[in-house]
């Protein structure tokens, strides 16, 4: 089958493999559709190490091909979707709902969660063996189009199901940022809580998408976006902020709005910083809670397949067929590419 990996720093190749065989308590997906991810290009950064030889794509979704003598609840021919983080799904955080922080996947002091396609072979090839613990239906669902879902919605899932007291009809949140996670985050709080949204983009086009897609007010993420902020808020700031870029301005602004008892939760890796200081002399007001949070769980997970069966969120993707690999990842480096991206076998 072709697949592709990494040998050398920053340079992916098409490749032979065998198809992998499975054991009794995994699944043979056919994959349909497999994301590029900016994070692709993280770990392919790497070069040779622990990461290289695998095949890479932690957004993957297919159709069973063939089934463990020890599955049960799935039949060949069913479209399917692959979790983010390959969890145990027995320790302490997987029983507290916690798996995307499982203590087999996310020993400490590793760098990430056991994911597809970080050290474990991914979905970017015609098939991926699968546990079919990770794996949830998708129905109806076109799984060329459900890829993204795996971590594309299933991150700021996660990052609003830690906030979702908070988002209650008489609050504000503000989204910064509305690229590939954003926008599927502005989707997923216009449709699952009522609270007041604030989107925020550099682009026009963006701009324009939140207000056609949920967003109370849509405004330019510049340097006057903290004053409108606190005037639509009427001068107390929003009780959440979702930080889909940060980068230092959006950090910046997360910590000029943000209420006193308010939530940021940071889910863009752009390298912003905040200083904090225990005492009195503080960026931000008292009793604000900041939490980045890795991937998804399980149960975000089936919340997001349930909102796309529903037609309550979409995602923009773009395709490209499989041999087209590396153009691919040319494209997205050079920001080419509006939306998600799928690789199709």
């Amino acid at each position: 089958m072709r697949a592709v990996t990494f040998y050398e720093k920053d340079k992916v190749e098409l490749v032979e493999k065998p198809v992998p065989e499975i054991a009794g308590d995994e699944i043979l997906l056919k994959i349909r559709g497999a994301g590029l991810c900016r994070s692709d290009f993280d770990i392919i950064a790497m070069g040779e190490g622990p990461c290289s030889g695998y095949t890479l794509g932690h957004e993957g979704a297919g159709i069973v091909e063939k089934i463990g003598d020890e599955v049960e609840g799935w039949e060949v021919g069913e479209a399917a979707v692959v979790a983010l983080v390959l969890s145990c799904g027995h320790c302490c955080e997987c029983q507290r709902g916690r798996d995307n922080y499982c203590e087999f996947a996310y020993p400490r002091g590793r760098m990430a969660p056991r994911s597809p396609g970080i050290a474990f072979d991914g979905a970017m090839a015609d098939y991926m063996a699968v546990k079919a613990y990770h794996l949830v239906h998708l129905g109806g669902i076109d799984p060329v189009d459900a890829a993204p879902l795996a971590d594309a919605a299933v991150t700021p899932m996660h990052a609003i199901n830690t906030v979702r007291h908070r988002l209650t009809a008489d609050s504000y949140v503000a989204i910064s940022g509305l690229g590939g996670l954003g926008h599927i985050g502005l989707q997923i709080v216009a449709a699952t809580t009522g609270a007041t949204i604030i989107a925020l983009d550099t682009a026009d086009e963006k701009i324009k998408f939140a207000a056609e897609h949920g967003a109370d007010y849509a405004i330019k993420s510049d340097a006057q976006a903290a004053d409108k902020i606190l005037e639509i808020t009427q001068g107390k700031g929003v009780d959440v902020y979702l930080d889909f870029v940060g980068v230092q301005p959006t950090v910046d602004l997360a910590l000029k709005v943000i209420r006193n008892g308010g939530a940021i939760r940071f889910v863009g890796l752009g390298g912003g910083r905040f200083n904090y200081i225990a005492g009195n002399e503080k960026q931000f007001p008292w009793g604000v809670e900041i939490y980045q949070g890795y991937g998804g769980t399980m149960a975000d997970l089936r919340q997001v397949v349930a909102l796309a069966a529903q037609g309550k969120i979409t995602v923009d993707t773009v395709h490209y067929p499989l041999d087209d690999v590396v153009q691919a990842f040319d494209d997205l480096r050079e920001g080419k590419i509006a939306g998600r991206t799928v690789l199709v076998p």
